[in-house]
């Protein structure tokens, strides 16, 4: 009787793969990403901190997640309600802990999507981790006053200095932390140069994946508003978006939620309507039909300036960050030279002078579509795992992209 021949592997891939992400509370960006990831390996576990099945889209509860000790501690605060923000916080000093304490060792690769604490995971000599940076972390690193601010702690607040102190350790860690991954993937050359600045480390450059399924121009948008979308939170100075407006008098959309919202709220005039996260197919037809999207912040990369631009519609960001690799300024959108008012009207008004041709928008936009980012991380896994196995260094700039 034959032995029955097994299927041989493939040798440039691992076969037991793991993937880690952020907290999973709410979809923003990173989630877009995570979800493309998930679509890269359908059969690795996924690993979190918090998971909420109560803000989610149901999509996400049926996939295998592990979730850290953090989670019963969440439910008891409330964290997993829609407010998470506010109380989020009281979790900050144990999520090092939270990732520390995951157990890999079963797994050949594990690929981590972090903004925050998710690349510091430990992994064994015989465990390869690629950690995709969406950003190093910022309140930690740049923003850390105007985080501190916005939570009402001031220099002579009694918990400022233990905030400061908080936030130091939370630094020290947090550049351990970057060290652990044999490889950092950044999410554009931006992200490249900054993590070269603070982790001192080297990293390759893959796009995020944008899908663009269902962003296309409509025939006859409205065009009678301006649209501001994304998480509400500080950094994003979704309040010049709104001086800006009311100075010129026009209709401003604002979609999304955060703790900066009662404060938005109170600055805004009637010309002003918030709405809250939107399921995928209104988001494609706000997009459609606005008059242009306001960027007015620093990103990282930026997934909705690239959404819209697939929708057709011009974009007026702030000069800085992603939105240099993403928008073609005087030809897809206009880049503005600085986070001020001043500055947003007048590229509102440029925007306003100029014939925008939605067909070239849509085809620059096209060229950050998953097809690409699934190619390129297949190609980077494939270079780097044999490699690793071998004892070899993984030098970043001898893997180009294809």
């Amino acid at each position: 009787m034959a032995v029955p021949t097994l299927p041989s592997r493939d040798p440039a891939w691992p076969e037991r793969l793991a993937l880690v992400h952020e907290y999973l509370i709410w979809p923003g960006g990173s989630e877009k990403v995570l979800q493309e990831l998930l679509a890269f390996a359908p059969q690795a576990p996924l690993y979190v901190s918090l998971f909420s099945a109560h803000t989610l889209p149901p999509s996400w509860q049926k996939l295998s997640i592990h979730t850290s000790f953090l989670q019963g501690w969440a439910r008891w605060l409330g964290v997993l309600r829609r407010n998470y923000q506010g109380r989020l916080k009281y979790l900050l000093p144990w999520m090092p802990l939270a990732y520390e304490s995951f157990d890999f060792s079963g797994y050949d690769c594990v690929i981590s999507s972090s903004h925050a604490f998710a690349k510091g995971i430990l992994t064994g000599a015989a465990t390869l981790h690629l950690s995709y940076i969406h950003s190093p972390t910022r309140y930690l690193w740049e923003d850390r006053e105007l985080y501190l601010e916005r939570a009402g702690l001031r220099a002579l607040h009694p918990a400022y200095a233990i905030s400061q102190w908080l936030l130091h350790r939370l630094r020290q860690w947090d550049f351990v932390a970057a060290q652990r991954p044999d490889l950092l993937i950044a999410n554009s050359q931006h992200i490249r140069r900054r993590i070269a600045k603070l982790y001192r480390r080297e990293a390759v450059v893959i796009y995020p994946p944008v899908p663009l399924q269902g962003f296309e121009p409509v025939a006859d948008p409205r065009a009678d508003y301006d649209l501001v979308a994304g998480r509400l939170v500080p950094y994003k100075r979704v309040d010049l978006a709104i001086a800006a407006c009311e100075r010129l008098g026009r209709r401003l959309l604002i979609v999304g939620e955060g703790p900066e919202l009662p404060r938005l709220q109170q600055l805004a005039g009637p010309r002003v309507e918030f709405l809250p996260h939107q399921p995928q197919d209104r988001l494609q037809e706000l997009l459609a039909h606005c008059r242009v999207l306001l960027f007015p912040w620093e990103e990282d990369f930026g997934l909705v300036p690239v959404e819209a631009q697939a929708c057709g519609r011009p974009v007026v960001a702030l000069d800085r960050g992603g939105t240099r690799e993403t928008v073609v300024h005087g030809q897809t959108g206009i880049l503005i030279p600085e986070a001020s008012v001043e500055a947003l009207v007048e590229g509102l008004r440029q925007a306003d002078r100029r014939e925008w041709d939605p067909q070239q928008i849509r085809a620059h936009a096209l060229q950050f579509a998953p097809q690409r980012f699934h190619a390129q991380l297949g190609s980077l896994l494939r270079w780097a795992w044999p490699r690793f196995q071998a004892g070899e260094p993984l030098h970043p700039r001898e893997w180009s992209a294809q």
